[in-house]
């Protein structure tokens, strides 16, 4: 490592990562109504040189000095005496420069009036923010679940990307507080790519209706394939019917939601189960809760497979209980007991602090026993 690459590390300078789609020959596209005043600027330039140096006997320096002096109406001196022909050429190179000036502003000023080109450079710089992202999630649709999604996701630190094709996202990121937006359709590759998908954890479909939803899973789950990923997209969407949640399923979403059912159980386990409904929702849904809950999947290379539960030991090195172990064939065993065996693939519902849920995933995804743990 050279001294420069060593300075670098010290100092945490990064490069600044390069967005999965381009913008810039968009942004060229917005140029093109300016080659017009630039040609005629060079052009009025050149004529007014070789006219000076053709009336006025001036040199080309000074031909160009006063050519320029002249077309931008400046009129600051002459460098030299002007014959009586060029000044017959000045009055007539005033006049065409004027035009030239008019028209030239006439076509800069409709091009800023649509916009176009200042919301490609404010798009340009949000891609750019939104390819320093990782591990976030993309959220498919602006509406009222998405603005009460992104604020519980401010809330716990967790990055996220919203995409819709509403004109006015800006506006409506600003009022919901989206740090990171992109305006374009969901089930297209170009806004997904905009989203800094290659780099996303997994994707959210809001859309108000089940096409928009499948078309978002179908785009991901190719552009899933064309990646050749590694660990696939985590796809939760939604939905007001059990027979289009199957569908949802089987056409990719790994979680399908339905927000009506979702409130009828909240408000049956509230009506017969208060008590255990408000621990709940002070140790589990609360913000800085001191208890988490998270499920632990256990690798192949993992020292606990084919040992059970009780060996492991894991109560009494992380202070997290298992209260839950979901097998292979995805058969959930609550509460299970110490000789029940932990199997590759094997789901571990683990319940504890922060750190101690942190200390167990970390345990369990080793390749070799804690040697400072003398169990047998």
């Amino acid at each position: 490592m050279s001294l420069f690459d060593k300075v670098k590390k010290f100092l945490n300078w990064s490069r600044t990562p390069k967005p999965d789609f381009d913008l810039n020959t968009e942004i060229y596209e917005q140029f093109k109504p300016f080659r017009l005043p630039l040609i005629l600027v060079v052009m009025l330039m050149v004529v007014g040189t070789v006219g000076y140096m053709t009336f006025s006997n001036f040199s080309l320096f000074d031909a160009f000095y006063q050519a320029g002096m002249t077309f931008t109406t400046v009129g600051f001196t002459e460098v030299a005496e002007i014959t009586p022909a060029g000044r017959i050429f000045t009055i007539f190179f005033i006049f065409a420069g004027f035009g030239a000036f008019t028209f030239s502003l006439g076509i800069v000023v409709e091009s800023l009036k649509k916009g176009i080109l200042v919301n490609k450079i404010r798009e340009r710089s949000m891609i750019y923010k939104i390819a320093r992202l990782k591990n976030h999630f993309v959220i498919c649709h602006h509406n009222i679940y998405t603005a009460e999604l992104a604020r519980q996701f401010r809330e716990n630190h967790i990055p996220f990307v919203v995409i819709d094709s509403r004109a006015d996202l800006h506006e409506i990121a600003e009022v919901n507080k989206y740090p990171y937006y992109v305006i374009g359709e969901p089930h297209m590759e170009i806004s997904l790519l905009k989203s800094n998908l290659s780099s996303a954890k997994g994707i959210i479909a809001l859309g108000s209706n089940i096409a928009d939803n499948i078309a978002v899973i179908a785009t991901v789950r190719l552009y899933e394939k064309e990646l050749e990923r590694h660990k696939p997209y985590f796809i939760t969407t939604f939905t007001e019917n059990d027979a289009d949640a199957e569908k949802l399923k089987k056409l990719g979403a790994d979680f399908v939601i339905s927000p009506s059912k979702l409130t009828a159980q909240r408000l049956s386990a509230i009506s017969v189960r208060p008590d255990m409904e408000n621990i709940l929702e002070r140790f589990l849904y609360k913000k800085d809760s001191p208890i988490d809950i998270e499920e632990i999947t256990v690798p192949e290379h993992s020292w606990v497979r084919f040992k059970r539960l009780k060996e492991t030991h894991l109560r009494d090195m992380t202070s997290a209980d298992i209260v839950g172990i979901r097998d292979e064939n995805d058969k959930f065993i609550p509460m299970p007991n110490g000789d029940v065996l932990i199997g590759t693939g094997a789901k571990l519902l683990v319940v504890g602090t922060a750190d101690g849920i942190s200390f167990t995933k970390k345990l369990i995804n080793g390749r070799y026993k804690p040697q400072e743990f003398k169990y047998v």
